[in-house]
């Protein structure tokens, strides 16, 4: 059985996560073809380099071919990993530098950056979703290109339930929480909801008890892992959840602006100085590509999220966290998709009838059945108000930037900004769509 899986943003940097996951996978029906797609040759060269080192010593290793045509990436593809970035790395660093100029966030999926990144994100995803409706209506689509829940969205208005959006954070919370608990990850059913990158940990469940009120009554344990360093353990009792990490940039806006405006580079800076070393190294003749690979990779996940910790004095990240997680996640999915091998995954996924106070079609963030089906969203109880309100906030703007991806308007781009909690006045919401359609001509659609 040959089973084919294509990878859009085949050169970045992250891909060699996903092939050595297909590496260790053994069982029949695995993934046999990887179609690497990318705009950029020359980084599908150096991916390719590290992906065959990586295969060098493992026999049946999936075989890699690379191309820059969409349309030929796309045909027969029995599955689609979308993992591109509009605008580069470079375009991430404008987004921070612009909102950062405003006094406002500029993290690439939360606030005046995340809008900006999906402005320019959800035109080039639509236009996949068409052709992948078009040239492979079978494929499902596994979605992890930035912002998840909102790129998701806009992908199931043409794809339907076939398209599946997955984040590591809400695994990495889950596995946080059960370890400090004593449960076994792999056992314990989190009750997790909300949108990507704005969802809370409710419950952690081992044989039917709920584990997390023990966690929240105990100081020790709370401070023990990152996201209790990080927050604090009186606020987390305050707020009787576990949030999810992303929701310190909401909690402690004020503190973690001031630490990026401060920070001698932004995240995004860092990311494409450091990739840009990487990539001219991987090509270079008489080079180990994976060596310079994982070098690189060790560093970035040790930096990962480094402002917020420092202003909440978090320390550096625990060994375990320094993993990721995607990639488990995107092989889990694919084999209970392919081999019906029925799994609980925490996705991005249509929210049906899930939470009430959002429609049918709102992507949102919660534990799913998934089989040879799909993803089926598990009900949840309702959030407390506050949260709610905040997930029903951020669903609008998501809504207002599809809306201008879709008619071009820029009184509606600047409706989004405006309306997000963390951007506090129409005139730096104003000032904001000036300074990222100046920076990306990739925007030169609203007017």
């Amino acid at each position: 059985m040959r089973v084919r899986l294509t990878i859009l943003g085949g050169g970045g940097f992250r891909v060699p996560l996903v092939y050595g996951a297909l590496l260790g996978d053994r069982a029949a029906g695995r993934v046999t073809h990887v179609v690497l797609h990318d705009l950029d040759a020359d980084r599908l060269t150096a991916v390719s380099r590290v992906l065959a080192e990586q295969a060098a010593d493992v026999p049946d290793a999936p075989e890699v071919t690379a191309t820059t045509d969409l349309d030929e990436a796309l045909r027969g593809a029995d599955f689609v990993f979308s993992a591109i970035r509009v605008g580069g790395l470079e375009g991430r660093a404008a987004d921070e530098r612009v909102a950062l100029a405003e006094g406002v966030l500029g993290q690439e999926t939360v606030g005046a950056g995340g809008i900006a990144y999906g402005l320019r994100t959800v035109p080039v995803a639509d236009d996949i979703a068409r052709r992948v409706a078009r040239l492979a209506p079978d494929a499902w689509v596994i979605n992890f290109t930035n912002p998840a829940g909102l790129v998701t969205e806009a992908m199931s208005r043409h794809l339907g339930d076939r398209v599946i959006g997955i984040c590591d954070s809400p695994v990495g919370l889950g596995r946080r929480v059960a370890r400090v608990l004593g449960a076994d990850p792999r056992e314990a059913w989190i009750d997790y909801v909300g949108l990507n990158h704005l969802g809370w940990v409710r419950g952690l469940r081992v044989d039917g008890r709920d584990e997390l009120p023990r966690l929240l009554a105990d100081p020790r344990l709370l401070g023990s892992f990152e996201e209790g360093r990080l927050f604090g353990p009186d606020w987390l009792r305050a707020l009787g959840m576990i949030p999810n990490e992303y929701l310190h940039y909401y909690y402690f806006n004020r503190e973690t602006v001031r630490a990026y405006q401060e920070a001698e580079r932004t995240r995004g800076a860092f990311l494409r100085d450091q990739q840009a070393r990487f990539y001219a190294q991987a090509v270079r003749p008489g080079t180990s590509a994976l060596a310079a690979w994982e070098s690189t990779r060790a560093e970035r996940e040790a930096t990962y999220m480094s402002e917020n910790r420092d202003t909440a004095g978090a320390g550096e990240r625990e060994a375990d966290d320094l993993s990721g997680g995607y990639e488990k996640v995107a092989l889990a999915l694919m084999r209970a998709v392919a081999r019906d091998e029925r799994t609980t995954l925490i996705l991005n996924v249509r929210n049906g009838r899930t939470l009430a106070a959002l429609d049918a079609d709102a992507v949102i963030e919660v534990p799913c059945l998934v089989d040879a089906g799909g993803a089926h969203p598990v009900a949840a109880d309702p959030l407390p108000d506050h949260a709610t309100g905040l997930v029903c906030s951020v669903k609008a703007v998501e809504r207002e930037v599809l809306a201008a991806a879709a008619s071009g308007s820029r009184a509606t781009a600047v409706k989004a900004f405006a309306l997000h909690p963390l951007v506090d006045s129409v005139g730096v919401a104003r000032r904001l769509v000036d300074g990222y359609t100046a920076a990306h001509p990739g925007l030169a659609y609203l007017r």
